[in-house]
């Protein structure tokens, strides 16, 4: 007993001795720098050492058949040489401004190229000041509407081609990708800090797009006379923005009501797009360019049937029956996503071939680079039935129909 007693007494004596501190503890991130290595020099060998297989892409066989591929075969309407969009996913500028090139010629008997890059740089300010209202809950993409020009051309005018190419230094084609990755990089920096400053974002964003594409000019002289960008639009061109109309059809909105047209692209959530039945739709788009009209028209250009190289577009039957292409058909592949709004092409005539109604396109894309006719395709009328969803056309040309909109 005694001899627990002064073990008892010695255990107490050492605790007080060698009192211990509180341990800490805190949650880290795992670190093994040898294996981090091995691990990045593993993968960059299996890398160098893995096949490169070539992309295949499921298409329609065309060989054997014949299309109408013959550009003197169709009757056009004047419009500017085609131009490459190059790397800047801003088709729905260089298609629409194409159109409202031919509409100058048409209205006004000017033969004039515009500047396409100067409605892609307010756009790219609008956008701005757009994330800044919202507080960042904007689409922010390099993509656009047709009526996105028409909209820039209202609040900036327009500017001649000569006087601003976005071409800087000697730059051969466009290319929009650094400059866009540094705009976007810029706007996470804002909301992440809160940095809700409208005049100093839009400063900042000009400032980034002056360096890649040049600065736009506020005011020129064009033909002995000085003009601004709006000046310009108003006094030269002699153009209204507002007689330029969006007829849609899909069976997701109201028909005989202007609606949304629900893309990402549509980034501002436009509500002017007068939404038809098909039928309507697309015996309209025949007649206007039948009677001397040209549109911009937009619509999914990634099919079995649309081939750059073969340079033609048209429903497989392998795809849908053409005699099955109804509203139900349309809007069932726009609905799945299987139908994308990814492209904007100027329509510039037609003809008439084995009974069909064919459209010639003129193509700021890459893929028209391809084949004998660079720049130009040539889409068969039940492709645009199934697969175009909206054209943009001036009011004259649809009288009857705006009048089921009154």
């Amino acid at each position: 007993m005694k001899k627990i007693t002064i073990l008892l007494v010695l255990a107490f004596s050492a605790s007080c001795l060698f009192a211990q501190s509180n341990d800490k503890a805190h949650f880290t991130k795992s670190k093994n720098k040898f294996y981090s290595k091995i691990s990045k020099e593993l993968k960059e060998f299996y890398k160098s050492k893995k096949e490169k297989k070539d992309h295949k892409s499921f298409k329609m066989d065309f060989e054997g058949m014949e299309f109408p591929t013959n550009l003197d075969d169709y009757k056009t309407q004047w419009h500017n040489p085609v131009e490459s969009q190059a790397r800047t996913s801003t088709c729905w500028s260089f298609s629409t401004t194409s159109f409202l090139e031919s509409e100058l010629y048409r209205i006004h008997g000017k033969k004039l190229k515009l500047s396409q890059i100067h409605t892609v740089y307010y756009e790219y300010i609008e956008r701005a000041i757009s994330f800044v209202e919202k507080r960042g809950d904007v689409y922010f993409g390099p993509g656009s509407e047709a009526n996105a020009v028409t909209k820039i051309w209202k609040k900036y005018g327009a500017v001649p081609y000569k006087l601003y190419t976005g071409l800087i230094n000697g730059q051969p084609y466009h290319d929009h990708g650094a400059m866009h990755k540094e705009l976007k990089s810029y706007l996470k920096s804002v909301k992440k800090n809160n940095n809700w400053n409208v005049d100093e974002v839009v400063c900042t964003f000009k400032k980034i797009m002056n360096h890649y594409i040049g600065t736009p000019p506020a005011k020129f002289e064009w033909e002995g006379k000085e003009y601004t960008p709006k000046t310009f639009l108003s006094n030269y061109l002699k153009m209204n923005p507002e007689d330029y109309i969006d007829v849609l059809s899909y069976m997701q909105q109201p028909y005989f009501e202007e609606v949304e047209y629900e893309v990402p692209d549509n980034w501002w959530h436009d509500k002017s797009y007068h939404n038809v039945p098909l039928d309507m739709w697309i015996n309209t788009l025949k007649r206007v360019i039948k009677e001397g009209y040209t549109v911009s028209i937009g619509g999914d250009v990634s099919e079995a049937g649309y081939d750059s190289m073969t340079e033609v577009a048209i429903v497989p039957s392998f795809d849908i029956p053409r005699e099955n292409i109804n509203e139900y058909s349309r809007q069932f592949r726009f609905s799945n996503g299987t139908t994308t709004d990814d492209h904007g092409i100027h329509i510039v005539g037609y003809t008439e071939y084995k009974g069909d109604m064919w459209f010639v396109i003129k193509d700021s894309g890459s893929g028209a680079r391809n084949g004998k006719n660079v720049g130009y395709r040539f889409i068969r009328e039940d492709y645009a039935k199934l697969k175009f969803m909206d054209f943009m056309v001036h009011k004259d040309a649809i009288p009857e129909l705006l009048k089921k909109f009154d």
